[in-house]
């Protein structure tokens, strides 16, 4: 294809965010002119909204899909604006059925407004959040949430792993995904929702058909982004089925990959 997109939609972690934090200069000066020539730019990313004020500082435009899809976020506002939530119900039926097939797994769950945790998971990124735990992550459901984090803390299963259990034993129940290799992490979001899934609906509200999108994203939570859009490159240092999803690949997210693959597409006639 040889036009210009219409809307770019990117991955954070792992894609245009190093494993560092930073962002370099080179991409947002990309993301920026693509703004300024009229593209739609979205953030597509597993974080809740409490990890995004330093997507707002960085780039000061675009929109936000948090949680996996589970969200709608307003950068400018700080406002979640809609969600897709996981009963309660859900909640509790996920824990029991995957601990009857994993049993040193362990559970998390987040909506944008609260966090808690079983004692026996081990946060690596929310820590502070919740220094207590519970004993039984149905302790702790009080209601909807955006996401059910799963782990096996001693690291006895890869995400993989996990995620091929987790398919198997949740289908028809929830969606299933994870967006680390190496951390033994289930990411879970309510049946149906994903990154694709919700970047299809906000670009049918857009008027822009999946040929006039592109996607850049690493791991398998990215997977159904990259496979809706026209376009897509998964990054090469990302999850090695990324090809099986993409158009393309990008070079390495720390040797500015998307910002390279965004500055050819802006060359392109509209």
């Amino acid at each position: 294809m040889s036009k210009r997109p219409k809307l770019i939609a990117t991955d954070l972690d792992g894609t245009i965010v190093r494993h560092d934090g930073t962002i370099s200069a080179r991409t947002i000066a990309a993301f920026s002119k693509a703004h300024a020539m009229g593209l739609q730019i979205y953030f597509v990313t597993g974080r809740p909204p409490r990890w995004m004020d330093e997507i707002r500082d960085a780039f000061g435009f675009g929109e936000a899909i948090c949680g996996n899809g589970a969200m709608l976020y307003d950068l400018k506002t700080s406002t979640v604006t809609e969600e897709w939530m996981i009963s309660k119900e859900i909640q509790i039926e996920v824990a029991q059925r995957m601990r009857a097939v994993v049993p040193p797994i362990s559970f998390a769950i987040e909506s944008h407004d609260y966090y808690h945790r079983e004692k026996s998971y081990v946060p690596r990124w929310d820590i502070g959040l919740d220094n207590v735990g519970v004993e039984k992550i149905e302790d702790a459901v009080r209601g909807p949430a955006f996401k059910m984090l799963a782990r096996c803390s001693g690291g006895e299963f890869t995400s993989d792993e996990m995620l091929e259990i987790g398919i198997r034993e949740l289908d028809g129940l929830v969606t299933v995904t994870h967006s680390n290799a190496n951390e033994s992490l289930l990411e879970i979001s309510a049946l149906g929702i994903s990154k694709g899934q919700t970047l299809a609906k906000v670009a049918g509200r857009l008027e822009i058909d999946a040929i006039d999108c592109i996607a850049f994203g690493d791991n398998p939570n990215d997977f159904s982004m990259l496979q809706w859009c026209g376009r897509s490159f998964a990054m090469a240092d990302g999850h090695p089925d990324g090809h099986k999803f993409s158009s393309g690949i990008a070079l390495p997210h720390n040797e500015d990959g998307v910002a390279i693959v965004i500055e050819e597409l802006l060359d392109l006639p509209a």
